[in-house]
């Protein structure tokens, strides 16, 4: 349990009241990184206050209100998810970088360049982000920024979000090896099986990723897997 000196103060203001709980800063790494804890471990008081520093308590009926239960681990769950989390400068540094890399990812993964069909570099696109000085929210999700960031992005580089269509052929003792692949880069939309007992598939896939899935499939099956981008 954290020393009172060291905790960090997560608050909620709901119900016409302010909630807070005192916790050691590492647990936000650990939720960060999407672990699984006991709350009541890194409390550095089992309690909820309306003024850490104060020491004062809400009364238990405004607790049951606000949150439906009075359970203290329940209860700081909730404040952690839709409160504010006061984090030390290292901690939201290293929380911003991680999601500034979410951001990147997903956006070069499912934008294209409109004039080249192509996707654009994640180093392109990092640049871009730099330059239209897009500043990374640690606690709001990636998809609310995405949005904000390709609003940014907009009028520095040509992109858009598209699904593409392509066609995959494997043959059938290359099909098991490849399954979870086909699944994690898109959906099949039409499948079946030749007479030679060969694969064939129709997938729409994010347009960035046909360059990623061809590399994937042909890594899997040594060179002899056909993919072809239809649209």
């Amino acid at each position: 349990m954290v020393n009172l000196e060291d905790a960090i103060v997560a608050r909620l203001e709901t119900h016409g009241e302010t909630f807070e709980i005192l916790l050691d800063p590492i647990v936000m790494n650990y939720i960060k990184q999407g672990k699984e804890v006991n709350l009541l471990d890194y409390m550095a008081v089992e309690d909820v206050f309306n003024n850490a520093s104060k020491g004062t308590r809400p009364a238990e009926e405004k607790v049951k209100e606000a949150f439906g239960t009075t359970e203290i681990s329940e209860v700081a769950a909730k404040i952690i998810a839709k409160g504010e989390v006061q984090v030390t400068a290292e901690q939201r540094k290293e929380m911003q970088e991680v999601k500034r890399r979410q951001i990147i990812a997903y956006i070069s993964a499912n934008a294209i360049n409109p004039q080249t069909k192509l996707p654009h570099p994640p180093t392109r696109i990092e640049l871009a982000l730099e330059e239209a000085k897009f500043r990374v929210d640690p606690f709001k999700s990636v998809d609310k920024q995405v949005e904000e960031a390709m609003h940014l992005l907009r009028p520095i580089i040509p992109i858009r979000f598209e699904k593409s269509k392509v066609a995959v052929k494997l043959r059938g003792e290359d099909y098991p090896k490849c399954y979870s692949d086909l699944s994690e880069f898109g959906l099949v939309e039409r499948e079946e099986w030749q007479n030679d007992g060969s694969w064939i598939g129709l997938m729409e896939i994010p347009a960035g990723l046909f360059n990623d899935l061809k590399a994937r499939l042909n890594s899997r099956t040594k060179g002899r897997a056909e993919v072809k981008l239809i649209t």
